[in-house]
C-alpha cells in the first residue's frame, strides 16, 4: 500500500518536473526541445496518470478485502469532457503542475487547451453518468462505469452559410493518455446465428447458439479521480474487434476481401455514437451497440464476482447494475441467459436473482425517446435473448391476468411485446418488469411517470417507483470552471462546499454586502470578457460584456423550444426597429448545441438562430442593442468557459417535457438567473433559490394536460388575439430574415398554426416576452441583481450530484463507503 507520506513527497513541483522529464525522453522518445505542443499535454498527462495509477491500485485492493457491494453503471455515453484540469484538481495537484510548468516556461492554461474534449457523449444523459462516476469516487464507493469507446463520437458540428454540417470527430486520433488498456480481459460475444433445441440432463431445455458470428469487445479503463484523491475508480470501456481467429480462417482460405469486410463491420460497432436509425442498417448497428455494451459488461461483472464467490445466491447482494435509460435494458436478457445457459440456474432462482440486481432511471416522457426494437431484428441479431424476453413477458402477463381478470385491454397495454402489425419489444416495460427499482429524476417527472408514462405498472408495484432528483459535481462545474468564484467562495466561507455543497448556504450573509457584490461581479465580468473572446475567436462576432448575456445551450430538440427563444428574439427587434422602443438594457443572445444528424427540424432552427444573427448584427438601428450568437460545437470544455459567463439561463421547455435539466444547476450554482417554465428540476430550483430569485412564465403541466384532453388549444386564436403575435408569425412567413433563400422557414408558419402547435410556442410567448422585460428591468439595478445571483449560488446545495448519488447508494444500490486508511 502507498503511504500518505510517499504521497506528499510525489506531490512537489521537483518531482513533477522529473516525473514528466522522464516521461518526455521514455514515453514520447524526443528530446525536451523537439516536443509538439500535444506531445507536450502527452507527457504532462502521463507524469499526472502515474500518481493516479497508485491511487487506483490502492483503492481495487481496498474493495477487495473488503469484499465490497459494488454498483455499475450502464449507459450508451459518458460526456467526461477534458480530463487534466479535473484530475489534477480532485488529486490536489493543479498548482504543483502549473507551478512546475511555469519553472520550465510552459503556459499551463495553452497545455490545457491542447487536451481534445473525450468524444463518449452527447447530451444530458451522458454528462449526468460523468457526475455520478465523480460522486462515487469522491464519497469512497465502490461504483464503476460501462461504456463504448467510440473512436469518432457524435459528430464534430461545424456552421456553414448558417447551417449545421457534421464532420467526424476524431478524437482518438492521436491517442488518449488517459485509456488503459485491459487485452487480458477481452470478451467474445457471440452475435446473429441461431437457436437449436436440445434436452439436457433431466430433460431440461438447453439451446445451442449456432452460427454466430464472434465480436471481440477490448476494454480500455477511464481513471475516475475523487476529490482528495482518496479513492480512483474507473470506467470501462469497450472496443469491438474482429475475432481473429475467424477472420485468419477466411483469409487463409483464399477470401482476402471478405476478411478485410467481416474485420470492418466488427469493429463499426464502436466507430460512431448513435447511428442514424433512418435506415434499417442504422438501427441494425444501433441495436448491434447496446447489446455489444451489455454483452461485455455482464461478462466482466460476472468475471469479477468469480474471483471471490463461487455460489450465484448472494450475487445480488455484491452486485447492482443501474440502467441509465433504457439503452442497455438488454442486460436484463443477458444476464438471464448467463445465469440459465451458463450457470444452470432455474428459472425463478435466475428471475429473482436478476430483479434484485437491477435498477432502471427512466429519462423522457417522450414517447418517440421510448425505445422499441422489432421482434424481427432482434430475432436477426440477439436469437436467444428474444427468446428468453417472450418467456419473461409470457409469465409477466400470466401475474397481470391474476391481479386484473379478464381485462385484455391492460394487458394489451402492459404487455413487453405489442400485439400490433410489426411486433415490437418495448425496452421500458422490459426495464420496469426486470428491475427492483424505477426511478424519475425529478419530483415532477416522476409524478408524471408513475401517473402518466406507465400509470398500469405504478398500480401493479408502487413500491418500486421512487425519484431520485438529478445534480452535478460541483467540482467540475463551479471548483474548475470557475476558479475565480471558487476562491471567492473558499476565502469568504472555508472550502468546506467541495465536499459538502449544502454548505454553500453561509453565502446568504454576504448576499447584499458590498464589497462582496462588487468582487462577486468583477469575476462575474472577467467571465464575459473571457466568452466574447472565445466568441470572436470561433465567430468573428464582437460582442458587450457589459450587455446582459442571455444564454440558451443544450441539445437542439423541438421540446426544449429554441424557436420560442427565437420567436422572442424577433419581437424584441421589431419593437427597436419598428415601434422605437428601445430595450431597457441591451443583450447578447448566445445559442449553442448539437441537433441529430437526421432532426430536420432542429437543423432548421439552427439555420434560422444563425439567420437572426445575419440580419440583426449587421442592422446598425439594432446591433447596439442586440446580438445574436450560435457557437458551434457545443462540448463539455466550450461549457465551461459559457456558463461562468452567463447573467440569465434559458430553461423554457414546454411544461411536463422536460424529465429534470441539469444545465439549469449548473448555471444557478454559477449565479445566472434561470428563466424557465414549471418543469423538470426548475420547480426544485424555484423552491430552492425563492420565487424572487427566478423568472417564471408559461403554462404549467396539468394546464397543458387539460388543453389537450379537451382539445381546446387553437394557435390561430393567439395569433389573431395578439398583434406582436401575428407580427412574428408573419416574418417567418416572409423572406424577412431569409433575403435569398425564399420561402426557408415558411413551414414554421404552418407547422405551428395548421399542425397544432405540439409545443405550445404561442400559447407561452406572451408570457415569455412578459418575464424577459422583467428580467431586463431587474438587471438595470446592479446591486439587486447581484444580490438575487448570490442567493442562487448560496442555495444550490441540493442539486449537488453527491447527494443524489447518495440517495440512490442507500435507497437503491445498498452500497457503503470504504474510506482509506491513512498511514
Amino acid at each position: 500500500m502507498v503511504s500518505e507520506k510517499d504521497l506528499e513527497l510525489d506531490n512537489t513541483v521537483q518531482a513533477f518536473q522529473e516525473s514528466l522529464l522522464e516521461h518526455v525522453r521514455y514515453s514520447i522518445g524526443k528530446a525536451w526541445t523537439d516536443l509538439l505542443p500535444r506531445e507536450l499535454f502527452y507527457a504532462v498527462a502521463l507524469a499526472a496518470r502515474d500518481r493516479i495509477m497508485d491511487r487506483l491500485l490502492e483503492t481495487e485492493d481496498r474493495y477487495r478485502q473488503s469484499d465490497a457491494k459494488r454498483v455499475y453503471y450502464l449507459s450508451m455515453e459518458f460526456l467526461m469532457g477534458r480530463s487534466l484540469g479535473n484530475n489534477l484538481i480532485n488529486m490536489g495537484a493543479f498548482e504543483v503542475c502549473r507551478d512546475a510548468l511555469i519553472e520550465m516556461g510552459v503556459d499551463f492554461e495553452e497545455v490545457r487547451e491542447i487536451e481534445p474534449d473525450a468524444a463518449l457523449g452527447n447530451g444530458g444523459l451522458g454528462r449526468l453518468a460523468a457526475c455520478f462516476l465523480d460522486s462515487l469516487a469522491t464519497l469512497d464507493m465502490p461504483g464503476f462505469g460501462y461504456g463504448i469507446n467510440y473512436e469518432y463520437g457524435l459528430f464534430k458540428q461545424v456552421i456553414r452559410n448558417g447551417s449545421q454540417k457534421e464532420d467526424p470527430d476524431h478524437w482518438l486520433a492521436y491517442g488518449t493518455p488517459w485509456e488503459i488498456k485491459r487485452p487480458d480481459y477481452a470478451c467474445q460475444i457471440p452475435v446473429y446465428g441461431r437457436i437449436e433445441s436440445a434436452q439436457g440432463g433431466q430433460f431440461q431445455y438447453h439451446p445451442n447458439w449456432k452460427d454466430a458470428k464472434i465480436v471481440i469487445g477490448v476494454p480500455h479503463d477511464f481513471p475516475i479521480v475523487g476529490y482528495g484523491g482518496r479513492t480512483v475508480n474507473y470506467l470501462r470501456l469497450y472496443t469491438a474487434s474482429s475475432s481473429q481467429e475467424f477472420d485468419m480462417d477466411i483469409f487463409n482460405g483464399g477470401d482476402y476481401m471478405k476478411a478485410v469486410e467481416q474485420k470492418i463491420t466488427s469493429e463499426t460497432i464502436s466507430k460512431v455514437l448513435y447511428p442514424s436509425d433512418s435506415v434499417k442498417s442504422g438501427r441494425e448497428l444501433r441495436l448491434m451497440q447496446e447489446y455489444f455494451l451489455v454483452a461485455c459488461a455482464i461478462k466482466d461483472i460476472i468475471r469479477r464476482y468469480h474471483k471471490t464467490h463461487d455460489d450465484f445466491q448472494p450475487f445480488a447482494s455484491k452486485v447492482a447494475i443501474q440502467l441509465n435509460d433504457t439503452h442497455p435494458t438488454l442486460a436484463i436478457a443477458e444476464l438471464m441467459r448467463v445465469l440459465i445457459d451458463e450457470k444452470e440456474l432455474d428459472w425463478d432462482a435466475a428471475w429473482e436473482t436478476t430483479q434484485a440486481t437491477f435498477g432502471y432511471t427512466n429519462h423522457t416522457l417522450m414517447a418517440e425517446a421510448l425505445e422499441r426494437w422489432p421482434v424481427s431484428l432482434l430475432e436477426q441479431v440477439v436469437p436467444r435473448h428474444l427468446q428468453i424476453i417472450r418467456e419473461i413477458n409470457r409469465r409477466f402477463l400470466e401475474r397481470v391476468a391474476m391481479v386484473w381478470p379478464e381485462d385484455f385491454e391492460r394487458a394489451k397495454r402492459m404487455s413487453i411485446i405489442t400485439e400490433d402489425g410489426d411486433p415490437q419489444v418495448r425496452m421500458a416495460h422490459l426495464s420496469i418488469v426486470g428491475s427492483h427499482s424505477v426511478n424519475g429524476v425529478s419530483a415532477l417527472h416522476t409524478e408524471l411517470v408513475k401517473h402518466s408514462l406507465v400509470p398500469d405498472f405504478y398500480q401493479l408495484w408502487p413500491e418500486k417507483f421512487n425519484n431520485k432528483t438529478n445534480g452535478v459535481t460541483q467540482r467540475r462545474w463551479l471548483l474548475k470552471a470557475n476558479r475565480a468564484l471558487a476562491k471567492l467562495i473558499s476565502s469568504t466561507i472555508g472550502d468546506g462546499w467541495i465536499m459538502e455543497l449544502d454548505e454553500l448556504r453561509e453565502l446568504e450573509q454576504y448576499a447584499e454586502v458590498k464589497q462582496f457584490q462588487q468582487e462577486f461581479r468583477s469575476i462575474k465580468h472577467a467571465n464575459k470578457e473571457r466568452l466574447a473572446k472565445v466568441i470572436k475567436d470561433t465567430c468573428a462576432i464582437t460582442v458587450d460584456p457589459d450587455s446582459l448575456f442571455d444564454v440558451h445551450i443544450k441539445r437542439m430538440h423541438e421540446y426544449k423550444r429554441q424557436l420560442l427563444n427565437c420567436m422572442r428574439i424577433i419581437h424584441d427587434y421589431f419593437s427597436l426597429v419598428e415601434d422605437n422602443r428601445t430595450p431597457v438594457v441591451p443583450r447578447t443572445y448566445i445559442f449553442a448545441g448539437k441537433a441529430a444528424p437526421g432532426y430536420w427540424a432542429a437543423k432548421q432552427i439552427i439555420k434560422l438562430i444563425n439567420n437572426l444573427g445575419q440580419v440583426i448584427n449587421h442592422d446598425p438601428r439594432a446591433n447596439e442593442y442586440i446580438k445574436v450568437v450560435f457557437i458551434p460545437d457545443y462540448r463539455v470544455s466550450l461549457a465551461e468557459k459559457i456558463i461562468p459567463a452567463a447573467n440569465l439561463s434559458e430553461q423554457i421547455s414546454t411544461a411536463g417535457m422536460e424529465a429534470s435539466g441539469t444545465g439549469n444547476m449548473k448555471f444557478a450554482m454559477n449565479g445566472a438567473l434561470t428563466m424557465g417554465t414549471l418543469d423538470g428540476a426548475n420547480i426544485e430550483i424555484k423552491e430552492e433559490v425563492g420565487d424572487d430569485n427566478i423568472f417564471i412564465f408559461g403554462l404549467t403541466a396539468p394546464e397543458i394536460q387539460a388543453m389537450r384532453e379537451a382539445n381546446s388549444y387553437n394557435p390561430w386564436d393567439y395569433y389573431y388575439r395578439d398583434a406582436r403575435l401575428k407580427r412574428v408569425m408573419d416574418s417567418l412567413n416572409s423572406d424577412r430574415f431569409n433575403p435569398g433563400e425564399p420561402g426557408l422557414f415558411n413551414w414554421l408558419f404552418y407547422a405551428i398554426l395548421n399542425y397544432g402547435d405540439h409545443y405550445y410556442h404561442l400559447a407561452d410567448l406572451p408570457s415569455y416576452i412578459e418575464a424577459q422585460e422583467r428580467a431586463g428591468q431587474e438587471y438595470l439595478n446592479q446591486e439587486e441583481w447581484s444580490r438575487k445571483a448570490i442567493l442562487n449560488v448560496a442555495r444550490t446545495g441540493k442539486f449537488s450530484s453527491d447527494r443524489t448519488v447518495l440517495e440512490y447508494a442507500r435507497e437503491i444500490w445498498n452500497i457503503k463507503r470504504y474510506m482509506r486508511n491513512v498511514e
